[in-house]
């Protein structure tokens, strides 16, 4: 048993998503005892990565809703912009984030929080790059590993990983 066992997690994926975002807090997740699912807008679809590496949605925003994890964890690569497309990853990232359960993201990955409008007050880091559309959200932008405000858990990019995983595995502990 590990230390997240019977939790759920949806870590989501999108085109363009970045390799190291999904696939090392998806089996980090796995390997402390907690079913992940990729989580995307077409189940059974396949998604490329920056690199060109497929990842195939286990779910999609029909079937997997808030209510059924624990916690989403958004990745960042070009899929935040993707994602931005359409409504549904947002409103799966406010209902997780409204429920008091983990919402983590990573690099571009606060973009989906800008759009899931959960920000507002809050302390997060990100991708420097997109520190200003954080701000404009309503976030105190730092410029740190690891933040955690809360139920919000956010990284700067591929090098915070270690720091970012740790974080979600505590917060699900």
């Amino acid at each position: 048993m590990g230390k997240i066992s019977g939790k759920t997690v949806a870590v989501l994926v999108e085109e363009m998503y970045q390799e190291m975002e999904v696939w090392v807090p998806y089996y980090r997740i796995k390997e402390e005892g907690a079913k992940a699912y990729l989580l995307g807008g077409e189940k059974g679809k396949i998604y490329k990565s920056k690199l060109g590496y497929p990842a195939m949605a286990e779910a999609d925003y029909k079937t997997l809703k808030a209510e059924d994890v624990d916690a989403v964890v958004i990745p960042g690569g070009f899929a935040p912009d993707f994602m931005r497309r359409y409504p549904e990853p947002a409103k799966f990232i406010s209902d997780v984030f409204k429920a008091g359960k983990p919402v983590a993201a990573i690099c571009h990955g606060p973009w989906m929080l800008a759009s899931a409008e959960v920000l507002k007050g809050r302390t997060a880091t990100c991708f420097y790059a997109i520190a200003d559309d954080i701000r404009h959200a309503g976030a105190n932008y730092v410029d740190r590993e690891v933040v955690v405000d809360g139920n919000l858990i956010t990284s700067r990019k591929p090098e915070d990983i270690p720091a970012f995983c740790a974080a979600i595995i505590k917060a699900l502990s």
